[in-house]
């Protein structure tokens, strides 16, 4: 009897083995108007680990109230930083990859390939691995470009990853790595960045280190990110204070932004607090968000121009945005760090 396991009736090839790497981020809207940022908040929204709320009731909002409303403001913001290339993210998500690819054939040769997708919109997840799954691979190595662990989005990742491999007749090896908040030369990247910036723009009063938001109660049911948020803030004034950084070790702030609706956040909460430190005399705020691997709307429109305005209004004088890692090479090379154990066991 001939075996019907074979390249000719199968995905899979005869071959040397291949494995693919898939970075994912976020997403965004295909174009910066109101009707693309409509489908692409009905599908970011509508995800259960995004919004936990009953779904009748969510629906009814998202339908009748959000989606009516909010696509236009929305389609405002992303037109103030859209380039003529798209999406700053899905921009730099590119140029990530690119760098990575190069890193990995270097390493690896062609045994190993990469590609990007994002989680909402496009290139969507389940196209990206369907090219992987046309490739033949048997190892597949899933890296969420969010350092720091959270159910909206690394598990959200998860989901769509394992919702897209159901419909494989042949599942290869999966490899999924959740969070990279501690990893050394992450760390570095961004004391890296820190320590640039203070070199070029002197000390400032406080360094306020920025992360995503996220309601309080996810984390009172479990999730992790605020403790991972928190040690990559340790983490990071530890680097700078051993570099001798001119900065005391209170002069350091954590703090969380993008919050939505009326339901209490994980705070401090970053607009309230930069109010706070220009009312109290703190004239020179630097600012960063480790929890962006890439620059996106809530960078480069909510930390570089909303919350600037915020503190200089309330009698700041100097606010800086420190950019996202973006594709530093000390941030390829920590990517590089976080996939290398995986897989250097793959070989």
């Amino acid at each position: 009897m001939k075996p019907r396991f074979s390249a000719k009736n199968s995905t899979v090839k005869n071959n040397k083995v291949k494995t693919a790497v898939l970075l994912t981020n976020l997403g965004s809207p295909e174009k910066p108007t109101a009707s693309a940022l409509r489908r692409y908040l009905r599908e970011f929204l509508s995800d259960p680990r995004v919004v936990e709320v009953p779904r009748i009731i969510w629906m009814v909002i998202l339908y009748c109230i959000i989606l009516p409303l909010r696509p236009k403001k929305s389609a405002k913001l992303y037109q103030s930083i859209w380039t003529e290339e798209g999406a700053p993210l899905l921009v730099m998500s590119q140029a990530q990859k690119e760098k990575v690819a190069s890193q990995l054939a270097q390493q690896y040769g062609n045994d190993v390939i990469v590609d990007v997708a994002m989680r909402y919109g496009e290139p969507s997840i389940s196209a990206v691995l369907q090219k992987f799954q046309q490739q033949g691979i048997d190892n597949l190595v899933v890296l969420p470009l969010y350092p720091q662990y959270a159910g909206p989005t690394t598990a959200s990742t998860f989901d769509a990853v394992s919702k897209a491999l159901q419909k494989w007749r042949y599942v290869p090896s999966v490899h999924f790595i959740n969070s990279y908040h501690s990893n050394e030369l992450y760390i570095k990247a961004l004391a890296n960045t820190i320590s640039e910036h203070i070199n070029e723009h002197g000390t400032p009063d406080k360094l306020v280190l920025s992360y995503h938001g996220m309601p309080e109660l996810f984390y009172q049911w479990g999730d992790p990110y605020y403790d991972f948020c928190q040690l990559t803030t340790d983490l990071v004034k530890a680097e700078l204070l051993a570099r001798q950084s001119s900065m005391p070790s209170d002069d350091f702030i954590m703090t969380f932004q993008s919050r939505f609706g009326k339901a209490t956040w994980l705070q401090p909460y970053t607009d309230e607090t930069l109010e706070s430190l220009a009312k109290q005399g703190n004239k020179h705020i630097a600012i960063i968000s480790p929890a962006f691997s890439a620059d996106c709307l809530e960078t480069l429109e909510e930390l570089e121009h909303e919350n600037r305005a915020i503190f200089m209004q309330a009698g700041g004088e100097q606010y800086h945005y420190i950019k996202a890692l973006n594709d530093r090479d000390d941030h390829i090379e920590a990517l590089m760090d976080v996939l290398s154990p995986t897989l250097n066991a793959l070989k």
